[in-house]
C-alpha cells in the first residue's frame, strides 16, 4: 500500500507549475485544485497544468464551489448546483483530474430520507451527463463535519452503492460530526471494504463542538501518527489532502512523518 499527500490548494494560474515543483521539491505527490469560490482555470490553460503534475508524478483532485446545494428548496438553485459541479468535471477532465470533490447539500427543511432521495437523484442524472460527454472524472460526495448537514457515513455510503460515485473520506469531518466518538478504525473499516484499490481522504486539525465542525485548525502531528497507524494496517492506497489553515506545511510535514515511520 502507499500513502501520498498534498495541500488544498494550487494557487493562481501563474504560480500553478511552479507551486507543483516547489511541491515536488517537498515530497508532495498530491494536490487539489480549490475551486471552492469558482472555477478559475481556463481550458486554455489546463494542458500546461496537466502536463507539469504529470512530469512531477503530482496527483490533482478538485474541490468544487462552496454554495453547492442538491437540496435546495429553489429547482433553479439545484440547476445552477448541477452546472457548477459539471463546469468542475469538464476542467478537471482537460486537468487530468480524477476526483471532483463536493458537499452534496443541506438538510433545510426536509426530512433526512427525502432529502436522500433528492441528492441521489440530482447524482444519477450528473453521472450521465458525465458518461455523456465522455469525463474521465469520478464525482466524489465528501462526508461532512456538521450535524445539519448531508454527508454521514451513512448518507455517503448509500449514494455509493445508489449511484456508482465514489467518495471522499474527511476523517477531521468525521471525527467533528460524532463529537470525537467514532474512531479512525471506524471511520475506516465502514468504507475500506467497497472494493476500492484508492480512497480520497481529507484531514487536518480541527476544532469541534456539540453540533459538529467550528473550523480547521494545524495539523496536530501525534493526531497524524495515530491516523497513519491505522491506515498502514489496510491493504488500500491512500491520498490525503491536508485542509489545515496552511496546508503545503502540513501536507510537507506529513510526508516527513509518514516517511520517518517507514525509516525512510
Amino acid at each position: 500500500m502507499t500513502i501520498v499527500f498534498g495541500p488544498g490548494g494550487l494557487g493562481g494560474v501563474k504560480e500553478a507549475v511552479s507551486n507543483l515543483e516547489r511541491y515536488y521539491e517537498m515530497g508532495i505527490k498530491a494536490c487539489e485544485i480549490e475551486f471552492t469560490y469558482g472555477v478559475y482555470i481556463k481550458e486554455n490553460q489546463a494542458e500546461e497544468i496537466k502536463k507539469a503534475a504529470e512530469r512531477l508524478g503530482i496527483k490533482l483532485s478538485i474541490h468544487g464551489h462552496y454554495w453547492i446545494n442538491l437540496n435546495s428548496e429553489d429547482a433553479k438553485k439545484i440547476e445552477q448546483s448541477k452546472k457548477r459541479i459539471l463546469d468542475c468535471c469538464k476542467i478537471g477532465h482537460l486537468l487530468g483530474v480524477r476526483e471532483i470533490v463536493f458537499h452534496p447539500g443541506f438538510y433545510g427543511k426536509k426530512e433526512k430520507e427525502e432529502t436522500y432521495q433528492v441528492i441521489k437523484k440530482a447524482m444519477l442524472e450528473l453521472q450521465e451527463e458525465i458518461k455523456k460527454n465522455k469525463w474521465k472524472v469520478v464525482l466524489c460526495p465528501e462526508t461532512t463535519g456538521k450535524v445539519n448537514v448531508f454527508g454521514s457515513v451513512d448518507e455517503i455510503l448509500r449514494l455509493v452503492k445508489d449511484t456508482k460515485c465514489s467518495f471522499t473520506l474527511d476523517f477531521a469531518h468525521l471525527l467533528a460530526r460524532s463529537n470525537g466518538k467514532m474512531s479512525y478504525e471506524e471511520m475506516l473499516k465502514q468504507f475500506e471494504n467497497l472494493g476500492f484499490k484508492e480512497i480520497h481522504c481529507h484531514f487536518s486539525g480541527i476544532v469541534y463542538g456539540d453540533k459538529g465542525e467550528k473550523h480547521h485548525i494545524m495539523t496536530p502531528k501525534a493526531e497524524l501518527v495515530k491516523l497513519l497507524n491505522v491506515l498502514k494496517k489496510s491493504k488500500i492506497n491512500f491520498k490525503i489532502i491536508n485542509e489545515s489553515p496552511d496546508p503545503v506545511r502540513d501536507a510537507a510535514m506529513s510526508v516527513k512523518v509518514w516517511d520517518g515511520m517507514n525509516g525512510k
